[in-house]
């Protein structure tokens, strides 16, 4: 996996650009940022609603929380951040090593993509479930194409004890996405 070029899909790029503007997410996670392609597009969003509320007077930051364990894909995918330029760059924090470690965060989260290896999807969601805030949204890429694997965070997140309302997005592959309802459990 060290070599091997993963990104989500421009149009699920798209999908989730505009899911971030429309819910003004200021704090997102990204686990497993590859390259940085989709992380681009997150960060772009976040700044975007950054600078909307500060045109408003609210003194606000934001952030994307990328993670990475392949040196080398952390190094091309700041690279990559670099060229988009600093509306871009200055709004991502690169985590490197072992997610199940660099995710362990402060504050609160309204958005998390997980974009990686399958295995890691469930105690990803684990470690980063305290933080997040009724509303959030979680997406899981690949997720009818390797739904094998993916089968231990499916039934979890289709589970109503645990407060998500989920949906598979028709897109190539499959995008899960669901929203995290605490109040909401049946």
């Amino acid at each position: 996996m060290r070599d091997k070029f993963v990104a989500l899909e421009e149009d699920k790029c798209h999908f989730m650009y505009l899911l971030a503007r429309a819910k003004g997410a200021l704090n997102v996670v990204e686990a497993g940022t590859s390259f940085g392609v989709s992380t681009i597009y997150l960060a772009l969003a976040v700044g975007q609603n950054v600078a909307d509320q500060k045109a408003l007077g609210r003194s606000v930051g934001g952030r994307v929380i990328a993670t990475e364990k392949e040196p080398s894909k952390a190094v091309r995918a700041r690279e990559h951040w670099a060229e988009a330029g600093d509306e871009i760059a200055g709004v991502i924090e690169l985590r490197e090593g072992d997610l199940l470690e660099t995710l362990k965060m402060e504050g609160g989260c309204r958005m998390r993509l997980i974009s990686f290896w399958t295995p890691m999807a469930l105690p990803t969601l684990k470690i980063i479930k305290p933080r997040l805030k009724k509303g959030a949204v979680v997406f899981a890429d690949n997720t009818s194409m390797a739904r094998p694997l993916y089968k231990e965070y499916l039934n979890y997140i289709h589970d109503p004890a645990n407060g998500f309302k989920t949906t598979e997005v028709p897109y190539t592959g499959g995008l899960q996405m669901s929203v995290y309802l605490p109040e909401e459990i049946m």
